[in-house]
């Protein structure tokens, strides 16, 4: 029952984030979700599939909770609270500092900033980090092959995006300083040395 009430907390505190800043945004007159949206071939197919696997892994996710099911042991579903609260940490950091900048999906039509402070000096996706971490977390709390299967589907997806879509996109829009940024800090974790 623990480790069902905590898997619980951590997806309230990580869609809580999620839906409450896309509601704060549409108070601003902001549409958050860009997903699919104005876009054509494989863009357009990148997203909207990636969407489809975000709205697939809670699905099963919740379902696994439920039914408290894992194949693995106790030692292993603590490690994986323990990585899930780390993800819900690192999306809600992204979130925040992103500001008003923050879109799900990119959008041609909205001009951002390029953000590269707090938690993006070390991680240049770090929303889709904290996407991975829960997911790979929750997996870890309640194993089973159904939810191996989706949560990895979903985090292909969201590599999918980074590197077909959301890059070529930041480079479009921001050109040299995003190559800049993108010689300073990792995808996923870490910042390069200077040369």
């Amino acid at each position: 029952m623990g480790f069902q009430i905590t898997a619980v907390i951590i997806l309230l505190a990580f869609y809580g984030c999620y839906f409450g800043k896309m509601l704060m945004q549409r108070k601003k007159g902001i549409k958050t979700d860009q997903i699919g949206k104005g876009k054509t071939g494989m863009v357009k197919r990148v997203e909207l599939t990636m969407k489809a696997a975000t709205l697939l892994v809670p699905a099963v996710e919740v379902i696994s909770i439920i039914g408290n099911i894992t194949a693995l042991p106790l030692g292993i579903r603590g490690i994986g609270a323990g990585v899930a609260v780390v993800g819900d940490v690192v999306f809600i950091l992204s979130v925040w500092t992103m500001k008003d900048s923050w879109r799900a999906g990119v959008s041609e039509t909205d001009k951002t900033e390029l953000v590269t402070n707090g938690i993006y000096k070390i991680s240049r996706n770090p929303a889709f980090l904290g996407f991975d971490l829960v997911y790979v977390g929750i997996l870890m709390m309640f194993f089973n092959w159904i939810l191996l299967a989706v949560s990895l589907f979903a985090i292909i997806m969201f590599h999918l995006q980074i590197v077909n879509v959301e890059e070529d996109f930041l480079l479009i829009s921001f050109g040299q300083e995003y190559v800049e940024y993108r010689k300073m800090v990792h995808r996923y974790l870490g910042r390069k040395r200077s040369r």
